[in-house]
């Protein structure tokens, strides 16, 4: 299982090899049963006196899952390391079981099951045997997969039977308030059906984690490994959220829980059920949230905007004309804000649609339009913003410490030199690249803090062209004029494509 511990959201794995949890619809019903209604006996308003009720009516559709994988593992301990040729040669690698275990919940009376992808999702190479559901009297059955999604963690299995199951329904998450409670069915630790209770602790959430669908619901009901896929209910029985992910830094729940929203998951589900492939907008951007730091040194507002720090070249950004350096503040008319992400906007555009962007580019307004791209595949994405693997520093002239580079020394807490040809051939850039390149970084500065390292170089700050140290240091005055805390200087480092970077000023 991973934590998140820090800034990122862990996956709800378990069991011998992996564990996760799922959730779907609402109120447990069974297909014939029409008049059944949980508001009867569930409170409005207040405390319950108990979820025991409420428990017996949905438990029933909440089940458990396992998988069997065969994996393939290296039978050299050895394997991967300047010992592997020792001790009886390379070795062969063994194929092994693997299972997993993790939750789901029946969303329709002929055996449809909502769960996350990760907790029938195969380890590296391996190959998945066989998918088995558990119902809550201990009966087995097996389960086809039919359909999943990774950049939800979504996935649809159905059961191989034809008796008719007792289901639960989507309610919709975009009622959900910080306060309401909640009740949590699922398969912790493959102790098999167990009931959590806990309130909404927060709605839209982004841990930090990346990724489109980074905007969960938070609760304080215990979750742990075993949980993932299980549905989160309302009052009402309807299922509002998919337990997926903890914040951990023991292993166990500290109760900071997160759901995907239902109103996220229905529509990705009803697509898979339906052998329709999901499809979802694409700009062709990375991109990073505007901090403090970086609102500073731009003079913009916090908590708006996303910004740009590259463009694939040809996508449908480029052709709009967005540029590294842009904040992008509005999409289609819609705010970009933590809660609204732009990722999360563009995704739920559909393709080849026209929209306004708006952005803020030196500080000035404009509105761009741009044709929204199909997103690819995982796969095609990594290597669309593929990074080399960091080389060692090389050896270059020592900087200078008097006058302008002292100021630069005290303020960013940094040396930088310019570019020479030979300084250019030892860090294996051409005679085009121009800027100054870092010769020494104080491990205690926000400089050093945020991992700019000796060999780096500033090709600019606050958007100005810096070639000397002289320019270096006006612009940091022209930041301090300004009243900003920190100066935006965009570095490259061999072999990886330029960002930016919002480096804090040292005040005296």
């Amino acid at each position: 299982m991973r934590y998140a511990y820090s800034v990122t959201a862990a996956l709800l794995a378990g069991g011998a090899a992996l564990s996760f949890a799922t959730g779907f619809p609402a109120g447990a019903q069974v297909a014939q049963n029409d008049d059944a209604s949980i508001n009867r006996v569930v409170p409005r308003s207040g405390a319950p006196a108990s979820f025991a009720e409420l428990t017996a009516q949905l438990q029933p559709a909440v089940v458990n899952i396992s998988t069997r994988q065969r994996v393939q593992v290296a039978n050299n301990p050895f394997a991967g390391t300047p010992f592997e040729g020792l001790f009886g040669g390379q070795g062969q690698n063994q194929t092994r079981e693997a299972q997993s275990l993790g939750s789901g919940f029946i969303i329709s009376a002929d055996g449809y099951v909502v769960t996350n992808n990760h907790v029938i999702s195969v380890q590296g190479d391996g190959e998945l045997e066989s998918i088995t559901v558990t119902m809550p009297d201990g009966t087995e059955y097996e389960a086809e997969l039919i359909g999943k999604d990774p950049e939800s963690d979504l996935a649809v299995l159905k059961i191989q039977s034809d008796r008719d199951f007792p289901f639960v329904e989507f309610g919709s998450s975009s009622d959900a308030r910080v306060g309401d409670w909640i009740i949590a069915i699922g398969n912790p630790f493959g102790l098999g059906g167990t009931v959590t209770s806990g309130i909404i602790s927060a709605v839209f959430r982004n841990t930090n984690s990346g990724g489109i669908y980074d905007r969960y619901l938070q609760t304080d009901a215990a979750i742990n490994r075993g949980n993932s896929g299980g549905p989160m209910f309302d009052m009402q029985g309807n299922v509002i959220g998919i337990n997926n992910a903890i914040f951990s830094p023991t292993g166990g729940s500290v109760g900071i829980g997160f759901a995907i929203p239902a109103d996220t998951a229905a529509p990705i589900v009803e697509k898979l059920i339906a052998g329709q492939s999901i499809e979802r907008g694409y700009l062709g951007i990375q991109i990073n949230p505007v901090t403090d730091d970086l609102a500073s040194s731009l003079g913009l507002p916090r908590n708006r905007g996303e910004f740009v720090q590259s463009v694939v070249p040809g996508g449908a950004a480029d052709q709009a004309g967005l540029q590294p350096g842009d904040v992008v503040v509005k999409v289609a008319g819609r705010d970009i804000t933590p809660d609204q992400t732009l990722s999360y906007t563009v995704a739920n555009i559909e393709p080849g649609t026209r929209v306004p962007i708006e952005i803020i580019r030196n500080g000035q307004r404009r509105t761009l339009t741009a044709t929204i791209g199909l997103r690819p595949s995982q796969e095609e994405l990594a290597d669309s913003f593929a990074n080399p693997d960091d080389e060692e520093d090389e050896g270059f002239g020592n900087p200078g410490t008097e006058g302008e580079q002292e100021y630069i020394a005290e303020k960013l807490g940094l040396s930088a030199i310019p570019l020479t040809p030979e300084i250019r051939r030892q860090l294996g850039v051409g005679s085009d690249t121009q800027g100054m390149v870092i010769a020494a970084v104080a491990a205690s500065s926000d400089a050093g803090q945020k991992g700019l390292r000796r060999g780096d170089i500033i090709l600019s700050a606050n958007y100005q062209d810096v070639t000397s140290v002289a320019e270096l240091e006006s612009a940091v005055r022209a930041a301090e004029r300004d009243d900003r805390e920190a100066v935006l200087l965009r570095v490259q480092r061999r072999g990886q494509p330029a960002i930016y970077l919002p480096i804090r000023l040292s005040r005296d």
